[in-house]
């Protein structure tokens, strides 16, 4: 004789296991079209600098103690003068969102893209707000001023010795997420200028280029 309630255990069980599995498959859909939607918004909110192209236009910008310096195109400008160095390069951020300066890091000579960045904890704040907007030109700046600081002297030497160096800048989004150091490297060109140019990008909260 036929068991109907041994069939119909059977068939209830497996009609459970077919709707758990479609369960599963359907949430894990559903948080990878979540995954994507937050991979996609974060990309639209990511910025990345590099230098300013040749032509792009003439910038001015004036420090705290009345100090004003002028870069174009893809230069940048450096000086000791009045007990303090200053430093101002022309940046563009050809990402999609606007990048936030947070702090900066400066050596006294050119470092390779192999040495790695320092600690985020070990970089300087800056006095003012910094943002560069999406597809536009910007500046940073940034300044010296205790002439008993080991980088100090160590700079006023390769600026008197006319020496290329370095800069790691660290910035954000506009909400502070997706930090990100961009190594900037200063070289001098002529009798009194210089130029920057980026040589290599760390992502400090997610998976990188390389």
């Amino acid at each position: 004789m036929t068991d109907w309630a041994t069939i119909a255990s059977f068939a209830t069980a497996v009609g459970t296991l077919v709707l758990a599995l479609a369960t599963f498959s359907a949430v894990r859909a559903s948080n990878r079209s979540v995954q994507l939607s937050e991979q996609a918004l974060q990309e639209q909110r990511r910025p990345l600098l590099v230098q300013a192209r040749l032509d792009d236009p003439v910038q001015k910008i004036m420090f705290a103690d009345g100090y004003w310096a002028r870069v174009e195109g893809s230069q940048a400008a450096v000086e000791e003068k009045n007990g303090a160095i200053y430093f101002v390069v022309a940046l563009r951020n050809v990402g999609a969102g606007i990048a936030v300066m947070q702090g900066w890091y400066p050596w006294p000579e050119q470092v390779l893209s192999a040495v790695d960045h320092r600690d985020p904890a070990e970089f300087r704040s800056h006095t003012r707000d910094l943002y560069i907007a999406p597809g536009d030109v910007g500046l940073w700046q940034g300044a010296l001023r205790d002439a008993d600081e080991e980088v100090f002297a160590r700079l006023s030497v390769t600026l008197a010795e006319r020496q290329s160096f370095s800069v790691d800048l660290l910035y954000t989004d506009q909400v502070g997420g997706q930090r990100t150091i961009s190594r900037l490297g200063v070289t001098p060109t002529g009798d009194d200028r210089w130029v920057a140019s980026v040589a290599r990008h760390w992502h400090l909260d997610h998976l990188g280029p390389r």
